[in-house]
């Protein structure tokens, strides 16, 4: 493993980390040509609320995130080395032009098609973990570590490793569908076995996509070891009624009590 990069925080002693999601925020702002909200100013306040990290995923079409949002916010993170900043894209897109120049803590490498209005699927590595190894070779080799979006499958776990990527970011709406059914269960089993299957691989592993304060608590309390949720809609869905600060108070909460289950 690269030296400049690594798995991250262990959760024995740190618990799941919240990163805030800001593409939301970013894109209520551009529905008019006026610089409110402040995607900086709204992360600043889930920073000292207690946040661990921002997340951003700046698509092509600049639909949410726009590139100069990127750059203010790393300037702005100087100010809190603590904290990871997180850029989410397709690296066969304009991912790794961003990545070279921001060198964020973390980039997650994300396979949707520029027309797609959300992710909806992990990486087929058997189909693209050819063309990813040299970008994720590349990345780390810059200090930033790698994580990879994928399903819930534990075969593929080997396939991320064989690589290079840091950890996995496993996508968690097929359970966000199935929490309070009966099939809520079964969902959760697969996830703890890929998350098992990933940490066998020397993977951190990551969560994220429809994750919410109904749902949360039983992910992270039955899935082990997961590091990091990232979490954009539901999070500013709950800020419109709890406040920037109010909300990430009640999503770190929500992954205190599941850490202590």
């Amino acid at each position: 493993m690269n030296p400049l990069v690594t798995t991250g925080l262990d959760t024995r002693s740190h618990g799941t980390v919240l990163s805030v999601n800001v593409n939301k925020i970013a894109l209520l702002r551009n529905q008019r040509p006026l610089p409110i909200p402040s995607v900086v100013g709204l992360s600043r306040i889930a920073l000292e609320a207690g946040a661990h990290g921002i997340t951003v995923h700046p698509r092509p079409d600049e639909r949410h995130i726009r590139r100069h949002d990127v750059f203010d916010l790393a300037a702005m993170l100087k100010d809190w080395p603590q904290a990871e900043f997180n850029i989410e894209g397709n690296p066969f897109h304009n991912l790794m032009d961003i990545v070279r120049e921001a060198r964020p803590r973390q980039c997650t490498f994300v396979p949707d098609s520029a027309e797609q209005p959300t992710s909806d699927h992990g990486w087929d590595l058997a189909r693209d973990g050819e063309r990813l190894a040299p970008l994720i070779a590349e990345a780390r080799a810059l200090g930033v570590r790698v994580s990879l979006f994928m399903d819930a499958d534990p075969a593929a776990m080997p396939g991320a490793r064989n690589v290079g990527a840091d950890r996995v970011e496993l996508y968690t709406e097929p359970y966000a569908r199935a929490h309070g059914t009966a099939e809520q269960a079964r969902s959760l089993a697969g996830f703890a076995a890929t998350a098992r299957a990933a940490q066998g691989q020397g993977l951190g592993v990551n969560a994220g996509h429809d994750l919410n304060l109904a749902n949360l608590g039983d992910f992270v309390a039955a899935v082990p070891g997961v590091l990091e949720v990232s979490i954009g809609h539901a999070f500013v869905a709950d800020a419109l009624e709890l406040g920037m600060a109010g909300a990430v108070r009640a999503y770190v909460a929500a992954l205190g009590r599941a850490t202590t289950r």
